[in-house]
């Protein structure tokens, strides 16, 4: 079975980064719906557009490789910096973020 990271990314440009270990074309991740909710209006929860776009994929990949990856890809395009994404994990370290930045 093919195993997927995947990055979601919601109406205000926030991202989420996840794996899904089955590649159902149905999956959304597990983000939480309490942050992501107070980013939106009941306005504009009425009618919006996310997109899902796989960055990584393996066929034998192990769980903990495939999760190796995900927590890279999270750093790498900081979505668990609260700015960037709604990713909690790893947990986001803001000098980290501000030396990536910089180089």
């Amino acid at each position: 079975m093919t195993s997927v990271i995947y990055r979601i990314t919601y109406p205000n440009n926030k991202i989420y980064i996840g794996q899904d270990r089955t590649n159902s074309i149905n999956y959304f991740g597990s983000a939480s719906s309490e942050l992501i909710s107070q980013d939106f209006t009941n306005e504009q929860r009425q009618s919006f557009t996310i997109t899902r776009d796989i960055l990584w994929s393996s066929e034998c990949a192990s769980q903990s490789e495939v999760t190796h990856v995900e927590y890279e890809l999270i750093e790498r395009y900081h979505a668990n910096n609260p700015a960037v994404g709604y990713n909690q994990f790893p947990p986001f370290k803001k000098t980290n973020y501000e030396v990536k930045k910089e180089s």
